[in-house]
Formats: structure tokens, sequence, C-alpha cells
């Protein structure tokens, strides 16, 4: 177990993606390089937002996987696979009502335990290599003004070994990553959409321009976006950007 991993483990630092493509910069790493930190200060989310951590109670780590031909359009492959990677851990771990909120937050019931950024690096028409970040709440219950977030074990009441569960999630990853390049998003998508937060539920976003509206999750385009079903049956698609899920 662990073997194939090059493990850096860190007091502290400002961000695990951000130490490793420093690193990247001075050094040939080897596929599967992960950086592991007890303290990160300057945690970020998906579109800047930051992310509270207590030290040495969750974990938070990233992960270089290298590619050879992983085309940019099937790009969104790399959100499915670290996604179903971390839901099936968490299964494992009898986590109860396990889902993904698009692209790549992880849920358990309406509480959020797990936040991923993938960073990719592109060359040309592929994807070169991409930096895997992932935050995940583990022992830590004190959530003082995040009403959404919670921990493994404020749900599960257990305390969890944070070495054995990064050895558990990095395993599942590889797993997932075994000839990812010669796979495209539709094949993919069937795993990744049943595991969808709320899908098929009235739900309320809102749009770029803060403007809320009602919609319905019904599916992942192959490029990855959310498709939503609007009033009088009309189906839009939207980026990453374009739209936020309220609950």
């Amino acid at each position: 177990m662990g073997k194939h991993f090059q493990i850096l483990k860190l007091d502290a630092t400002e961000s695990t993606n951000l130490y490793l493509k420093d690193l990247l910069r001075s050094e040939n790493l080897s596929d599967y390089t992960v950086v592991v930190t007890k303290n990160q200060l300057k945690g970020r989310g998906q579109m800047g937002t930051s992310w509270q951590s207590e030290g040495g109670k969750n974990l938070t780590f990233s992960v270089l996987k290298k590619f050879d031909s992983l085309n940019v359009q099937y790009q969104f492959v790399l959100n499915i696979a670290v996604s179903l990677a971390v839901i099936d851990t968490l299964s494992e771990l009898s986590v109860p009502k396990v889902k993904v909120k698009w692209p790549n937050d992880i849920m358990s019931g309406s509480k959020k335990i797990c936040g991923i950024l993938i960073e990719n690096v592109l060359k040309g028409d592929k994807v070169g290599h991409s930096i895997i970040g992932i935050g995940l709440n583990v022992n830590q219950t004190d959530f003082a003004n995040l009403d959404k977030a919670s921990s493994l074990k404020a749900i599960t009441g257990r305390n969890f070994n944070l070495d054995e569960l990064l050895l558990m999630i990095l395993e599942r990853i590889r797993f997932y990553f075994e000839g990812i390049e010669a796979k495209t998003v539709p094949q993919l998508l069937p795993a990744y959409e049943k595991m969808l937060f709320r899908k098929d539920k009235p739900s309320t976003f809102t749009n770029e321009q803060d403007e809320m509206f009602m919609g319905y999750i019904r599916k992942v385009s192959p490029s990855g976006k959310l498709v939503l079903e609007l009033e009088d049956r009309v189906f839009k698609e939207f980026d990453l950007k374009e739209v936020s899920l309220l609950y």
C-alpha cells in the first residue's frame, strides 16, 4: 500500500496546490507525487472561496498526475474520476448519503464535507499534467460560522486516522485514473450523474447577475456543463461560473 506514491508531508503551507506547482518549476517530479499538510493557511475552493480548517484534524493534500494524451475537450473526466474516488472511499467508511455537488464538492446529506480543486496545465489541445487538490473535513467538529459544512467525525461520531484515509483515497484515485486517457466524458458520466446532489429535485439557483431562478438538475453535458431543466421544458447548459446552487 502506498509504495507508488511519493508523499511529502509539511507542517504548514499556504496551499498544497501552490506548493506542488512551485516544486514542479524546480524539480522533475514523479507521477503521483503527493503533498500533504497539517495546516493549510490559505486554502481556496472553487472561484476563490477560502476554506476554514483546524490544524491537524483534516486531510489537505494535492496530487500530481501526468498525462501523455488526455484531450482538453475531455478534461471533465478528471472531475469525474476524483469525485468518484472520494465517494467510494467515504461510502466504504459508511458515511451516509454521499453525493457530489457539481462540479466537485462532496456532500453528506446537505452538508459539504470535501472540496476538490483541479488545476490543469495544458499543452496545446492536451492536458500535460493536473494538480488535484483535496480538502476533506475529517476530525474537526467546530464549524463556527459555516452552517453548511460538516466532517466525517461530526457525521459518524468516529475518529479517523488521517494517514490511512489518505492512502485509501489515493488508491481509489489511481484505480479511476487507470486507462483514463482512452476514455471520453460520456463513457464515465452515468456513474457520476447517479451521484449528483439534488438531481431531479426542484432547486433554487443564482446566475452570474445574482438573479434567482428555479430549475431541476437533469444531467451533465459531454463537456462537463450542468444541464438544468427550466420552466416550459426548456433545457439549458451552464458553465461553472454561470450558475450556483443555493439548495
